[in-house]
């Protein structure tokens, strides 16, 4: 579950370079001051964003009581601030939904709700939750064991240059027969994504 941790610490650099291509606001002005630590002042700037429906400022929020960064840990308001964005389609929220799910942090642990965030965010072109939906597979977590699926998901972050995710197809192909591989492979050069990641 290691390699699910280092994704949600990829989510977090991933909303940070999303959040400065856009004009400066008080979303910019939060991830600003939470870069220096202020994060009090970034939780206050992302607050009233948040409450209007932002699912960038609901996402920041949530991993901040994630992490407990200028509040108490809290996993389950950070669940209720992933959701909010999730069910908007909030790929990043939905893998972090994932995370939380998968290792039982402020909800109970469910394996096949986690594969479901996993698939909604992997389903937009999310790489980490790709990953992270390929282990699910490949350990038979919350799914029936598919190594064929797993390799497809696997294949799909690796070729965005995810060494994590290379390194796991190579172990399933391993496990694979040849006419399983060709499936595998076939998927994933026919898979599309079905919206732009957030």
């Amino acid at each position: 579950m290691a390699v699910t941790f280092k994704a949600a610490v990829a989510v977090v650099t991933l909303a940070v370079a999303f959040a400065r291509s856009v004009a400066a606001g008080p979303l910019e002005d939060g991830l600003e001051v939470a870069e220096r630590r202020d994060y009090t002042t970034a939780i206050r700037l992302w607050r009233t964003l948040a409450d209007q429906g932002d699912v960038d400022a609901q996402h920041n929020l949530g991993l901040m009581y994630e992490r407990g960064h200028g509040v108490t840990q809290d996993h389950a308001v950070a669940v209720s601030w992933f959701r909010k964005a999730a069910d908007q389609g909030f790929a990043a929220a939905q893998l972090s939904l994932g995370v939380l799910y998968e290792n039982g942090l402020g909800v109970p642990q469910d394996f096949t709700t986690a594969v479901s965030w996993y698939r909604k965010a992997a389903d937009q072109g999310n790489t980490a939750a790709q990953l992270n939906l390929g282990i699910m597979y490949d350990n038979g977590w919350g799914v029936a064991q598919n190594y064929v699926i797993a390799h497809m998901w696997f294949s799909l972050a690796a070729a965005t240059g995810d060494r994590d995710a290379a390194r796991s197809r190579d172990i399933a192909a391993a496990k694979m027969t040849p006419a399983q591989l060709a499936e595998a492979q076939r998927l994933a050069r026919e898979w599309e994504p079905k919206s732009t990641p957030r």
